[in-house]
């Protein structure tokens, strides 16, 4: 694996100079989270932008060689992204990782979680043998998403699980978990289930604060108006259910796959700006 850049700086009330790593391979690998469905852009590849090529592009800021590749893309479970996504990651290199995976096994209709985070373990461990910075991420809190609140009890034992695993390893955790402003509905899309352009904003700010060699030239978190606190109406509700939470239930007893014949944005990486 090519080693990080590394720059000098001094770090204040210290008095001394450390390193302080600029990252220039990155690898995001996941399902739609990282694709970036939710967040369209009509300059972007796949028409989305998205949290990770945000993250992209504030870090080759400090880096003119810095370079990306985002293998995501919808749909994909567990045994596809350990299967296809991680050895191909591992190929190209990157000395930054970003790994998201599992929501989509969660959301069937039976799932063995326990068979399904030990395929992750397995996952996270030949990520971190790239020697890159690895974080993973923890799955939101489902309990006020009405389509998915009794799959709450699933994402706990996941999250419990994956805090195991990446203790374990040393690997860094982006704790969407408990990331209280995404309670907001404003940080997600009208399908309740992606996140809007605001919410990947966030979310960007959030990775890039998850881990010191980020943290240093982390985005501030946008500011926003919080939206109140009461529930939809019941028009919302029941428009919501008509174009999305029935149509998403069909395709999930046909077992339909949302990103087939989709590919992912980049393969190989590619310059960033």
């Amino acid at each position: 694996m090519s080693e990080p850049w590394r720059t000098e700086r001094i770090r204040p009330g210290l008095g001394t100079i450390a390193p302080v790593v600029t990252f220039s391979r990155y690898v995001a690998i996941g399902d739609s989270f990282t694709e970036g469905v939710g967040d369209p852009h009509p300059g972007s590849r796949n028409g989305l932008r998205g949290w990770a090529d945000r993250v992209a592009a504030h870090l080759a800021e400090d880096h003119p060689g810095f370079r990306y590749a985002n293998l995501a893309v919808r749909g994909r479970v567990m045994d596809d992204i350990v299967a296809e996504q991680i050895p191909l990651c591992a190929l190209l290199e990157p000395d930054l990782i970003t790994v998201y995976a599992g929501m989509n096994d969660l959301m069937a209709l039976a799932v063995d979680t326990d068979a399904v985070m030990a395929r992750y373990a397995d996952g996270l461990k030949a990520l971190q043998q790239t020697g890159a910075v690895v974080l993973a991420f923890t799955a939101p809190d489902l309990g006020a998403k009405p389509l998915f609140r009794g799959l709450r009890g699933r994402a706990a034992i996941y999250n419990e699980l994956l805090r195991t695993t990446t203790d374990d390893l040393g690997i860094g955790l982006v704790d969407f978990w408990r990331f209280d402003e995404f309670r907001d509905p404003l940080l997600w899309d009208g399908d309740r289930v992606h996140l809007s352009p605001l919410g990947h904003e966030v979310m960007a700010a959030r990775v890039l604060e998850a881990h010191p060699d980020t943290g240093s030239r982390a985005a501030p978190v946008p500011n926003f108006v919080p939206a109140p606190t009461s529930g939809a109406d019941v028009y919302t509700n029941v428009r919501w259910a008509i174009s999305f939470a029935a149509p998403w239930a069909i395709r999930r007893l046909r077992r339909m796959t949302p990103g087939a014949g989709i590919e992912p944005k980049s393969n190989t990486l590619i310059s960033v700006g």
